[in-house]
């Protein structure tokens, strides 16, 4: 692969992002579902993971922490270091242990989600924020919701992935 074809799939997959990001930050924080806010972004950076494998999807899930992070801001970098390992992990799993499709991708959206959910509990009730069971069933529902989301995220970026150079094997 080319330098020129590597920069216009990584340009592509980015354009692709916009409108994940732009559902997550701009329709779904002001028109929440049932009161929940779902989180599209590491579902997107899994979605790249399943597709491309351990060092794309570390490389674009660190892309989209920043990202995260920058929209977020509730736990200043630790996003961006958790969706790039969590790239890594998704990549591997689903390229030796999973497969590369809806189904793998969806198991790692939910393992991604519930580390993510698991790390804001634990920033919370360190600070004493709220109880225990509430943040637990807080979580499961977002949990829940995103994962209603895995489908159409994952479609979007197969999409791309079907239509942007491949490496080629000598």
């Amino acid at each position: 692969m080319t330098t020129r074809d590597f920069c216009i799939k990584w340009l592509v997959y980015g354009l692709a992002l916009l409108p994940v990001w732009l559902a997550e930050a701009f329709v779904f924080s002001r028109y929440p579902i049932f009161g929940i806010k779902p989180m599209l972004l590491p579902l997107a950076a899994v979605a790249v993971a399943t597709l491309e494998g351990p060092s794309g999807g570390a490389g674009f899930g660190l892309a989209v922490g920043v990202l995260f992070d920058a929209y977020q801001g509730a736990l200043p970098g630790v996003l961006t270091l958790i969706l790039a390992g969590m790239g890594l992990c998704s990549g591997l799993l689903c390229r030796y242990f999973l497969r590369q499709n809806l189904v793998g991708c969806f198991l790692c959206s939910a393992m991604t989600l519930a580390v993510i959910d698991a790390l804001r509990i634990l920033a919370r009730l360190l600070g004493r924020v709220a109880s225990p069971s509430l943040l637990l069933a807080l979580a499961g529902k977002e949990i829940l919701l995103s994962l209603c989301f895995v489908p159409l995220v994952f479609l979007l970026f197969r999409w791309v992935f079907d239509r942007v150079p491949k490496a080629t094997v000598l």
